[in-house]
């Protein structure tokens, strides 16, 4: 430890932890080329090719040049994200907007009890229900 003084260890990992950024930025706007829906093919081809060739410069310039889509395409995807996770919510729970089962099963025994339906109807529809 005494041939590497201090100062040297701090611009190592100084270094490192850019190096460790710069592959997440990488790997950040290769995820990006492919998600865009506005691209054609051999435009996604060019910025991958130029990425790969040239990876600081690529990056550098995809990031100018497109770093405003790729932020309203992050936001977009967190929103229809986060709308999938609300839906499968009010699905399990059964809260869905067009009544789940048990709001169902709720307008069936109102239904019988006011005698608009008979008492077999009442356990057919709610077989069909439960089914």
């Amino acid at each position: 430890m005494d041939d590497y003084p201090l100062l040297d260890i701090f611009w190592t990992m100084l270094w490192f932890f850019l190096w460790i950024m710069w592959l997440f930025l990488l790997f950040k706007v290769i995820t990006d080329i492919f998600r865009d829906h506005d691209l054609n093919g051999w435009a996604k081809a060019g910025w991958l090719i130029f990425c790969i060739v040239l990876p600081y410069l690529g990056v550098l310039v995809y990031v100018i040049a497109r770093g405003k889509g790729m932020s309203r395409r992050d936001v977009k995807q967190a929103k229809a994200s986060e709308a999938a996770f609300q839906d499968y919510i009010r699905k399990t729970a059964g809260t869905a907007p067009g009544g789940g089962a048990t709001d169902e099963l709720a307008r069936l025994a109102d239904l019988k009890e006011k005698g608009a339906i008979t008492a077999e109807e009442f356990e057919k529809a709610k077989a069909k229900v439960l089914a």
